[in-house]
């Protein structure tokens, strides 16, 4: 159990179990000991009211022809009853009464001779009923502070109408237990009530500074702030969370400034770098139309002029050549600016392998298309076909005569699209692939490595990248874009 809340709600639900049983506890003692009470009483009625009975028969000389003695009896009682505490009895008679009384153990200031009245009735009753019946009898009055036992057993006698009679009563223990059980029923229940109370309270404020807490954080993340400053609560705990929390955010942020600060240094230096072979790279692309140039050119000076205008002609192409690698490098500095439209794809993409189809036959290179998707995409046009176009002529001048190139597209998920180049060419050498996307990283001779450069700058200015996948044999390009529909 994780949870905070069924903790204590398991706490509270355990404390309330165990109150319970508590108190079934003490009501089972509490009616045990009462019981037990008057189990006692009623075994020392009983027992008394035998004994008086049997030193009867014993003392009686002719019990059937003469009348009780009443000194007799009074003597039998005491003898019998000092030997049981709380516990009174005498002599009942149809036709006399009440003969003898006695309560030896009276716990007064005198000795007790009179019968009480109130128990008058019922203990002739019960006297009337054994001598009638000739069996003992026995009867428990239950009141609201105490339980009377009234035990009668028959003696001998010629009209069968003398009983002796027992009496006792429970003593006030009963009241003051059924008092404390009241009580500490009462107390029970006041401290369940009190504790579940408390633990709601406690709960109910942890549970509402938690979600503080986690509104806070949510509103941050919804604010981009990932590490905000939480409050503090109130509650000693939960603020030394809240304590810890604020300071690891203090480290992270420095962290974060730090690794921003390398980052940007990070990126000067590449940038500075890729300046630098860049530079190199346009000073070494113009130095050799311009060295051919020259060396032209005062071959025409010194050759008959029948032979200047081939020179003428070389010169011009190599500044033709110039002027590409200008226009390239102005296309790979300057911010690609896209113009979206809907395109029908299966015609843009037989104009791409059109395009490129007049080298691969001279190369003796066969093309294939192969496109299951939608008729139409949104994309820039024109863009995208210089990158697609410079992906083709590049797989197409690395396949070997008799090599394939296939241009695939396909939708990997219901978010993407990858345009694929394959060729089944020696691939790109491995110390080249680090710099494969960077300008002027070729591995032939007469290339200007601005291709890929550009085909990458497409790729990012629509949201998508551009990956080199090496294959056995052969390379793959794949141009991943975002898929966008009308």
């Amino acid at each position: 159990m994780k949870s905070l809340r069924g903790q204590l709600v398991f706490f509270w639900m355990l404390l309330f179990g165990m109150c319970a049983a508590l108190a079934v506890v003490m009501l089972t003692l509490y009616r045990s000991s009462a019981g037990a009470q008057v189990a006692a009483g009623r075994a020392a009625t009983e027992q008394s009211c035998r004994a008086i009975a049997a030193r009867y028969a014993r003392s009686a000389a002719a019990p059937s022809s003469a009348q009780p003695q009443v000194d007799l009896l009074q003597v039998l009682l005491q003898l019998v009853l000092i030997e049981a505490p709380h516990v009174e009895g005498g002599v009942w008679q149809a036709a006399g009464g009440q003969l003898a009384y006695a309560y030896p153990t009276y716990e007064g200031s005198g000795v007790k001779r009179d019968v009480p009245v109130a128990e008058q009735p019922l203990i002739a009753e019960m006297a009337q009923l054994a001598a009638r019946t000739r069996q003992p009898q026995t009867d428990v009055v239950r009141g609201s502070r105490e339980a009377l036992i009234v035990s009668a057993c028959p003696l001998a006698a010629p009209g069968n109408d003398l009983a002796a009679w027992t009496m006792t009563r429970t003593s006030g223990g009963a009241l003051a237990a059924q008092d404390s059980l009241r009580t500490g029923l009462s107390v029970l229940l006041a401290l369940v009530l009190a504790s579940g109370l408390w633990l709601g309270f406690i709960l109910r404020r942890g549970l509402r500074h938690v979600q503080r807490l986690e509104t806070r954080l949510a509103q941050a993340d919804a604010d981009g702030d990932a590490m905000p400053e939480l409050p503090r609560t109130g509650v000693h705990e939960l603020d030394r969370i809240v304590d810890g929390f604020n300071r690891y955010r203090l480290r992270f942020e420095e962290a974060r400034m730090n690794v921003r600060a390398a980052a940007q240094q990070h990126s000067r230096d590449q940038r500075l770098a890729a300046l630098g072979r860049m530079t190199g790279g346009i000073a070494h692309e113009i130095r050799n139309p311009i060295a051919t140039m020259r060396l032209k050119a005062e071959n025409a000076l010194a050759a008959a002029p029948e032979r200047q205008g081939q020179a003428l002609q070389v010169i011009v192409g190599q500044i033709d050549r110039l002027d590409g690698l200008v226009q390239s490098l102005l296309a790979l500095v300057q911010p690609v600016a896209l113009a979206p439209a809907e395109v029908a794809l299966h015609r843009w993409l037989e104009e791409r392998v059109a395009a490129v189809a007049p080298k691969a036959a001279a190369g003796g290179v066969q093309i294939s298309l192969h496109h299951d998707l939608p008729a139409s995409a949104v994309f820039d046009p024109v863009h995208l076909a210089r990158a697609v176009d410079n992906l083709l002529d590049n797989a197409v001048r690395h396949a070997p005569r008799g090599g394939h190139v296939v241009l695939a597209v396909v939708q990997p998920n219901a978010r993407m699209l990858l345009i694929r180049v394959d060729d089944d060419g020696p691939g790109v050498p491995e110390p080249l692939q680090a710099s494969l996307f960077e300008p002027f990283a070729t591995g032939r001779a007469d290339g200007t490595g601005l291709g890929l450069a550009l085909a990458r700058e497409v790729a990012l200015a629509h949201g998508g990248e551009l990956h080199h996948v090496p294959m056995q044999p052969g390379t793959r390009f794949e141009l991943e874009l975002p898929w966008r529909t009308s």
